[in-house]
C-alpha cells in the first residue's frame, strides 16, 4: 500500500506508526492488531510524515524472526522494506489472527482506538472463547465450488484490492481466493466465499439475503388492523450487491429536497446518507450467518428506519461499549468489505453514525441488543427542509454539544434540567462544561443567573 495512503489517515484500530526502532513496543502492537481486527505498522515515520533514520533493511527480518520467536503461538507477519531518500521505512501487515497471542511476559494485549490495552482477566476469557469456535466463515458448503462464483463480482473484488494494496500480491485469482479463505486448498467454495462472491449465495444460505419493508406509519399494522406496508423488496446476491441494492431501495423510498448552500446545491434527505449507509454495511458485515430462518430486516416507518441484524452482539461487544470496542464475528467478510471500499477505516462507522444524525438534527442512534438479534434505530428529529447543523458550527463541537444547539434552534433556549434530559447517561458537570465551552466559543450567549440560567444562539446560522 502507498505511504501517502496511510499517511491520508490517521492512527487508530488498524494502523499506526512508530518512528523509532523499538523491537518491544513493535512486538507489543503487532500482537494487539493480531489479537484485535489485524492491522499496518509503520516503522520509522511519525504519522506525519517524518523520517527519523537509523532503521536498517535487515530490521525487517530480525522484527520477523522475533514475532516467530519471542510471541506465543508464533505470530507470521509481512514486511515490506520502503527505500526512500530519507531513510528506509518498513510496513508490517498483521493479520487478524484465529489465535490469541501472548508476549514473552505473558500480557496479552489488544487494539483500543489508537492505542494498545493489555486484556484482564474476563476480557481475556471471552477472547479465548470467542476464538476457539470455529468461524463459520470458513466452513466448506457441500457441492460448492469455484464455479458457484460470479467471475464478474470476484474480478471487481480483485480490481479494488490491488487499488488499495498495489504490492501485497503477485499470482492467480484462485491463489488469491484460496489466501483469503473464501476458497479450501482443494478448491471447495467456503461459506465466506459464497456470501462475498456466489452467484446464487441464497441458494446455498437462504438466510443471507435482506428483506425491505415500508409501512404507511409508525407501527406495521394500518388503519382497521389492515396490512400497514405499501413496499416490500426481498433482495437477494452476494454481500456487495445486497447493501447496493438496499442502499438504492432506501434511496427511493426516503424523502428528499434540494437546497442551495453559497453556490452548492445540494440534496437534504430524511435520514443522514451516511448513518444509513454505515448501519446496512454493519447489518452486512456482523451479521450470525450461521442463523437460519430469518433474514436482515430493513423496515421504514414514518418515524424512523430500523435496520435489524439476525444474531447478538459478538465477542465482548456491548450496548454501553459499542462506540469504543471493535470484535468482528466475521473477519474475513468485513475485510473482504473494506477492500471493496465498503468500510473505509475500522472502527469508526458507529462513531460516523452518530455523528451525523446529531448534525442533522435527529437524535442519537438507538441501539438494541437481544439474545439472537441487534438492531439499529434512526429516529427522525426534524422533517426534510428543517434547520439542521451548519456545517461550519461541527468542527468543534462533540456529539452532545450538536444536540443542544440543535435544541437551540428549534426551541430558541436551552437550560440545564433539558439539556440533562437530552443526555441522561451524562454527569451534570460535564454538561455544565459543554454548556460553559459553547459561550466561550461565541456560540451561545448565557442568561440569567443559578436556577434561573438559560442559553440563547448568540449569532444566527449564517451571520
Amino acid at each position: 500500500m502507498p505511504l501517502s495512503h496511510l499517511l491520508s489517515r490517521r492512527p487508530g484500530l488498524s494502523l499506526d506508526f512508530q518512528a523509532e526502532l523499538d523491537a518491544d513496543a513493535i512486538l507489543e502492537t503487532v500482537v494487539a492488531f493480531a489479537n484485535s481486527e489485524g492491522g499496518q505498522l509503520v516503522v520509522g515515520m511519525d504519522a506525519q510524515g517524518h523520517i527519523r533514520g537509523g532503521v536498517q533493511a535487515e530490521d525487517a527480518d530480525d522484527l520477523l524472526r522475533m514475532a516467530l520467536t519471542a510471541v506465543h503461538p508464533p505470530l507470521r507477519l509481512e514486511a515490506e522494506t520502503l527505500t526512500l531518500p530519507q531513510g528506509v521505512v518498513l510496513v508490517l501487515q498483521t493479520p487478524r489472527s484465529a489465535d490469541l497471542h501472548t508476549l514473552a511476559d505473558g500480557r496479552a494485549p489488544a487494539r483500543r482506538g489508537a492505542g494498545n490495552s493489555i486484556l484482564t482477566g474476563s476480557e481475556l476469557a471471552i477472547m479465548a472463547a470467542a476464538r476457539a469456535s470455529n468461524p463459520f466463515e470458513l466452513e466448506e458448503l457441500p457441492n460448492a465450488t469455484l464455479a458457484d462464483f460470479d467471475r464478474e463480482v470476484v474480478a471487481e473484488y480483485v480490481e479494488h484490492r490491488r487499488r488499495r494494496q498495489p504490492r501485497a500480491f503477485v499470482g492467480s485469482t484462485e491463489a488469491l481466493l484460496q489466501q483469503i479463505g473464501a476458497l479450501t486448498p482443494a478448491g471447495k467454495a467456503t461459506a465466506m466465499g459464497l456470501l462475498l462472491f456466489g452467484s446464487d449465495p441464497q441458494a446455498f444460505l437462504p438466510q443471507s439475503g435482506l428483506t425491505f419493508v415500508k409501512f404507511a406509519g409508525s407501527d406495521r399494522r394500518g388503519e382497521e388492523g389492515k396490512i400497514g406496508y405499501g413496499r416490500r423488496e426481498d433482495i437477494h446476491g452476494p454481500l456487495p450487491r445486497i447493501i447496493e441494492r438496499a442502499w438504492r431501495v432506501v434511496w427511493e423510498e426516503m424523502a428528499k429536497q434540494a437546497v442551495v448552500r453559497g453556490l452548492v446545491r445540494e440534496e437534504q434527505t430524511e435520514y443522514p446518507v451516511i448513518s444509513v449507509r454505515e448501519a446496512l454495511v454493519n447489518a452486512v458485515a456482523h451479521r450470525d450467518y450461521r442463523l437460519s430462518g430469518r433474514r436482515i430486516e430493513v423496515l421504514m416507518f414514518r418515524d424512523r428506519l430500523e435496520i435489524t441484524s439476525p444474531g447478538g452482539l459478538p465477542g465482548y461487544i456491548t450496548v454501553q461499549n459499542i462506540v469504543e470496542e471493535h470484535f468482528s464475528r466475521n473477519p474475513r467478510i468485513v475485510n473482504g468489505l473494506l477492500q471493496w471500499g465498503y468500510i473505509e477505516e475500522l472502527g469508526l462507522g458507529v462513531d460516523k453514525m452518530i455523528q451525523a444524525m446529531v448534525a442533522e438534527g435527529h437524535p442519537q442512534p438507538e441501539f438494541r441488543a437481544a439474545p439472537h438479534a441487534f438492531t439499529v434505530v434512526l429516529r427522525k428529529g426534524r422533517e426534510v427542509g428543517q434547520p439542521g447543523i451548519p456545517p461550519e458550527w461541527q468542527q468543534d463541537m462533540n456529539e452532545r454539544q450538536m444536540q443542544a444547539m440543535q435544541f437551540v434552534l428549534h426551541h430558541g433556549r436551552i437550560n440545564n434540567r433539558e439539556y440533562r434530559d437530552l443526555c441522561p447517561n451524562v454527569s451534570a458537570e460535564t454538561l455544565r462544561l459543554d454548556l460553559v465551552d459553547l459561550v466561550d466559543k461565541g456560540q451561545l450567549l448565557k442568561i440569567g443567573d443559578k436556577k434561573g440560567t438559560y442559553y440563547i444562539l448568540k449569532h444566527k446560522p449564517g451571520s
